[in-house]
């Protein structure tokens, strides 16, 4: 069974190991695009149990006429998660698809074959396309955005009809024209899991109809207003299409020997230290991408992006780290892919005191030994 559907409460992942990570910050702890780096992250986080390694898909840097900038610097999530899958154990090891830059029939045959590489452990992080000038160098429009949705969702059905199907068939769509449409060797799974990070409505509403897991950005740190938008969401995929969902997001993490001293690092390197020129190419980049979140929020989460796309902030001791993974977990979060400033140094730290932590409230049951993985 794929690890993303075990019997851990509270799922655990690595998050943008495949470039310079999610924050966007000029401290010298942070890391640079590396596959060592990548390889060092995937072993540890299977080694303690984690659930997922996902990358990101990014063609282009943030900042206009700088080629060179390090948000730039991305390897390209399908060979990347081929190269994990070959090197681990147990992880979930999914690859990340901007369904604009990639003919549904190549996704769907590289998508197969990672799932053999991995022995049924690939999972696809499927997304439609809202960066202007990404999609221009490929060629491809940006849609309004609704109809990015309905481009992706005909993208996805032609995609999981390959992996299903034995005969060869024809589709004509409104954005995809397939004659005598085969794919082999279909996936190890049954099906290979489907991810979505959908923050408007019609994305949402996209994530409950097509998606196993649902991926959102948490407005809040409160509990209360944590369920009621976690509940809404769920609430919503069963109305609307009968299907039960599971909701993940994603978080950045900075453990110190007290809050106080987490805190300290947390505004040195996304305040002190933010990468302004990559911020600010970001927010006009935003500014673009309609309904992603109301200007009001996405001003007053400027921070929470500089530090790492968003991501719910697990800033403080062991103890606070785990109370708030407990936070929410308790209010419908199903999933978290953990990201921090420096990988390394934070995966031990982390599986040292934070997972006994979760373990001990039942939120993670402890590890099996995992023997060396052997490469030839």
């Amino acid at each position: 069974m794929n690890p993303l559907f075990g019997d851990n409460p509270l799922k655990l992942g690595l998050f943008c190991t495949n470039g310079s990570g999610a924050s966007q910050t000029l401290a010298p702890e942070a890391h640079d695009m590396a596959w060592d780096l990548s390889l060092r992250t995937a072993r540890a986080a299977d080694r303690a149990g984690f659930e997922a390694v996902v990358p990101f898909a990014r063609w282009k840097g943030y900042p206009e006429n700088r080629p060179e900038h390090r948000s730039g610097r991305v390897m390209e999530p399908f060979t990347w998660a081929a190269g994990i899958a070959a090197a681990t154990r147990d992880i979930a090891v999914f690859a990340t698809s901007h369904a604009p830059t990639m003919h549904p029939i190549v996704a769907a045959k590289q998508a197969a074959t990672i799932d053999h590489i991995s022995g049924g452990r690939f999972a696809l992080n499927v997304v439609g396309g809202w960066n202007k000038p990404e999609l221009e160098m490929f060629g491809a429009p940006l849609r309004e955005h609704d109809e990015r949705y309905d481009h992706l969702a005909e993208w996805l059905q032609v995609v999981r009809r390959l992996w299903a199907e034995t005969d060869e068939f024809d589709f004509h769509g409104s954005f995809f024209d397939v004659i005598g449409g085969v794919s082999q060797p279909k996936p190890v799974q049954p099906t290979i899991p489907i991810m979505n990070a959908g923050g408007s409505p019609r994305g949402m509403r996209f994530a409950a109809e097509h998606a196993d897991l649902c991926f959102v950005i948490v407005h809040s740190e409160d509990e209360a207003a944590i369920r009621e938008q976690i509940g809404a969401y769920k609430e919503m995929a069963l109305a609307e299409f009968g299907r039960e969902v599971r909701v993940w997001t994603h978080t950045v993490v900075v453990q110190r020997d007290t809050d106080a001293e987490a805190e300290a690092f947390y505004r040195r390197f996304s305040v002190d230290q933010e990468d302004t020129e990559s911020v600010d190419a970001w927010m006009r980049l935003q500014g673009a991408n309609t309904q992603l979140m109301p200007p009001q929020v996405l001003a007053a989460m400027r921070q929470r992006f500089a530090a790492g796309a968003g991501g719910f902030p697990l800033v403080g001791t062991a103890e606070t780290i785990a109370q708030r993974l407990g936070v929410l977990s308790a209010a419908g979060i199903a999933g978290a892919l953990l990201t921090w400033v420096d990988y390394d140094a934070g995966i031990a730290d982390f599986t040292g005191g934070v997972l006994p932590l979760l373990e001990g409230v039942g939120l993670r049951e402890p590890v099996r030994a995992l023997q060396p993985v052997v490469t030839a």
